[in-house]
């Protein structure tokens, strides 16, 4: 474990001997306020301490309960057959709510881990911050289970000195689903955000051969939709190299990007220039809208895009491209990005005269 992993990797079942005293802030104390210090005796009988900081965490541990897998017993059924009861691994989905300065923002349902860089993502996408240094620290609060456990559902951010709190207008009126993350949205106008990059100019020009490789990457690197196939994924490529920088699974797919935008932000990356953020579903506007935050000048997705992520794409100067299927995929927005051998349909289309149609999808 880096230094830079934090309590998320934290919390994802990994055992460990070692439970050591967190610090939690950059100059290593344990910061007080609005989430008291939280002490939980761990295995041994070390006081355990969760009141951390996003950016200084070193020696976290969770002590055997995994956070993002659970085991249930099913009934199999297959028609024709007898039926056969077994366990079955499912992904674990559970409330989160982000507080700000104390105040209550949001409650999004999503698979626990890295929610310290989910909030920051969550932060990215509303405007709130552009950069890393507006980040200051992030703790969870007190919030216990039947059994007196601590849930580590409940977040509060500190931004840093001179960053202006959200506007109310950003606090939701509902919960946000795994499913929606625009849910809650007190207008229809609140939907759209303004950016503080332009992806217009971005320069990145990605081989189609090599952009082709990212959906197997992507997919070896789902190491829990593997164990329970009930995941969405969200990566972030280098455009040149096609190298993965980072890889987040969540069960909302708005989740996971905003792990990906948020570990983005605390290693000081925005603008996110000359990367292709690949995600495991469709493109959606929302997603379209994420990656714009964050700069991120093309956006890719296995399965198809809406039509708002479309029209955004264009208006953004964003490359879009979704269906991506072996040695296919189909470009909505940006193809100039998009660096391929002219084929003869391409030059047919050029020409004005019809090719034959797309594949079927």
């Amino acid at each position: 474990m880096t230094d830079n992993d934090t309590m998320d990797h934290e919390m994802n079942g990994q055992d460990s001997n070692a439970h050591q005293p967190v610090t939690t802030s950059r100059r290593g104390r344990v910061r007080t306020g609005t989430c008291r210090r939280m002490a939980a005796e761990a295995p041994g009988g070390q006081a355990w301490f969760a009141g951390i900081s996003h950016w200084n965490l070193r020696h976290v541990r969770s002590w055997g309960m995994s956070r993002i897998m659970v085991r249930r017993k099913v009934i199999r059924v297959t028609v024709g057959e007898s039926s056969t009861a077994q366990e079955d691994v499912l992904a674990v989905e559970e409330p989160l709510e982000i507080r700000v300065g104390g105040r209550a923002l949001v409650v999004t349902m999503r698979t626990p881990g890295h929610d310290f860089d989910l909030a920051a993502g969550f932060l990215v996408s509303e405007g709130v911050i552009t950069r890393g240094e507006h980040f200051n620290t992030a703790r969870y609060c007190a919030g216990v289970n039947d059994e007196g456990q601590n849930t580590y559902n409940i977040l509060d951010v500190t931004l840093a000195p001179g960053v202006a709190a959200p506007q109310p207008s950003l606090e939701r009126s509902f919960y946000t689903t795994s499913s929606c993350g625009l849910c809650g949205k007190a207008s229809i106008d609140a939907v759209r955000t303004q950016s503080a990059y332009d992806v217009r100019d971005d320069a990145l020009r990605i081989d189609a051969e090599l952009l082709c490789t990212f959906p197997a990457k992507l997919r070896s690197g789902q190491e829990v939709f593997e164990k329970t196939g009930g995941l969405h994924a969200a990566a972030l490529f280098d455009g040149v190299s096609g190298k993965v920088l980072v890889l987040r699974e969540d069960v909302g797919r708005h989740n996971a990007v905003d792990k990906v935008v948020g570990w983005a932000i605390k290693e000081d990356r925005l603008p996110l220039r000359g990367t292709v953020l690949m995600v495991s579903g469709r493109a959606s506007f929302e997603l379209t809208q994420k990656a714009m935050m964050a700069g991120i000048p093309a956006l890719a997705a296995i399965s198809a895009p809406s039509s708002l992520a479309a029209e955004l794409a264009t208006e953004l100067g964003m490359t879009l491209v979704g269906f991506m299927r072996g040695s296919s995929m189909v470009v909505y927005a940006g193809d100039q990005r998009v660096v391929a051998a002219r084929s003869s349909s391409a030059a047919a289309a050029a020409s004005g005269v019809r090719s034959s149609p797309p594949p079927s999808r």
